[in-house]
């Protein structure tokens, strides 16, 4: 089993990244995908879920109306396209993978995780 976070970066504030999540070895379409994010000293939260058929999406408050959440099941991927980004998305973005159905995304009911890829938002 394999989730690979990628695409971070160094970005200005006010500026766009997308991240991808590229899984393999288990049934993806049977996953549910979340996007969480550490910052340095503080906790992991949870930023984003959709669901298996992308039928629905979730967002943190903080990142309501700025990032994007989408899959594409034939290839395999989560992408999380995040505009207007500002220094507090600075973070290590992880994404990661629920068996569970329902619109619950704690860090305690995912399956799989990926190694994370670093966001830093310069002001």
């Amino acid at each position: 089993v394999q989730l690979q976070a990628s695409g971070g970066g160094l970005v200005q504030a006010g500026g766009s990244l997308r991240l991808s999540c590229a899984a393999s070895g288990f049934n993806f379409d049977d996953y549910a995908i979340g996007w969480f994010r550490q910052a340095p000293g503080k906790e992991r939260e949870f930023v984003s879920g959709i669901t298996r058929s992308s039928a629905a999406t979730y967002y943190a408050d903080s990142v309501k109306g700025r990032f994007t959440i989408s899959r594409d099941n034939t290839k395999k991927m989560v992408y999380l396209q995040m505009s207007s980004l500002k220094p507090e998305d600075t973070a290590v973005y992880y994404c990661a993978a629920k068996r569970a159905a329902g619109n619950y995304f704690a860090e305690t009911v995912m399956n799989y995780w990926g190694k994370g890829t670093l966001v830093t938002v310069s002001s």
